[in-house]
């Protein structure tokens, strides 16, 4: 008989006192350990997390890929199952993940689920392929500011039957603020890697963006929520390049101009 492997479920959150229960009792069925890190909240969470029995760690926010690299370094486990505090393990989910479990090491060092998000009271018809079980010593997160992962292609790994369910939504002005926040980070990480402003991505990638969400994702099928999520991708598109945009033109206004000042020509 072999042994188990060993698994820590590593979460990062700030106030989030209304979603995080339902995410740690979602992982309790597979998890060794569960690891909360904490960014300073100041609601009940750290409290939820604590009376659930969870590891709850204070670290000052540094950004979602450091928290995510300081959450897999204190963990005791080197596999790292990581969820965020919105997000639900399903019934399939836990038990592929408690049967992976069973099974004995083999040369995969990573996995992905399949993880659906909600939107308006709906659950969208399509999700996407995430990579969120890896092993920590031989896979390392991805170090950027925005859309963070561990540093494997998700097309080139496994994926786990079932479902991460991503209880995102709460409220328009919350999605605005969102996407508002994503795509301040998202400019910044696209102007640290010097790549230039372009018209044309302004001009066409939002309507591309929202004909794809719309038809080839089958948001239209979920009525005004689809239509709605299809806005916002082309919104974010918009809003992603037009900051990059704003970001050189500060850098442009901080050099300051040189000025020649040619002496004055008097007749003799």
């Amino acid at each position: 008989m072999t042994d188990t492997k060993r698994l820590s479920v590593v979460i990062i959150t700030q106030n989030e006192e209304e979603k995080i229960e339902q995410a740690i009792l979602s992982c309790r069925p597979f998890a060794d350990d569960i690891v909360v890190v904490d960014g300073g909240s100041t609601d009940g969470t750290v409290l939820i997390a604590e009376r659930l029995g969870c590891s709850v760690y204070h670290n000052p926010w540094p950004g979602y890929a450091k928290q995510r690299i300081f959450g897999a370094d204190v963990a005791p486990s080197k596999w790292i199952f990581f969820i965020d505090s919105d997000e639900e393990v399903s019934e399939e989910l836990q038990q592929s993940l408690l049967n992976w479990k069973a099974q004995p090491e083999n040369e995969i060092k990573a996995y992905t689920v399949y993880r659906i998000g909600d939107f308006l009271g709906k659950w969208m018809p399509r999700g996407e392929h995430l990579v969120r079980l890896y092993k920590k010593d031989e896979v390392r997160m991805k170090d950027v500011l925005v859309h963070e992962g561990p540093d494997v292609d998700p097309s080139a790994v496994p994926c786990l039957a079932g479902t991460l369910w991503h209880h995102g939504y709460r409220s328009i002005q919350d999605h605005v603020q969102r996407f508002n926040k994503y795509t301040d980070l998202e400019a910044r990480k696209e102007y640290d890697k010097q790549r230039p402003f372009s018209l044309m991505r302004l001009l066409f990638r939002p309507p591309a963006k929202f004909v794809y969400t719309l038809f080839v994702r089958k948001m239209i099928t979920k009525g005004i929520a689809g239509f709605s999520v299809a806005f916002f991708w082309m919104y974010y598109e918009f809003l992603k390049e037009i900051k990059l945009y704003e970001l050189y033109g500060r850098e442009k206004k901080r050099e300051k101009p040189v000025y020649v000042i040619e002496s004055e020509k008097r007749p003799v």
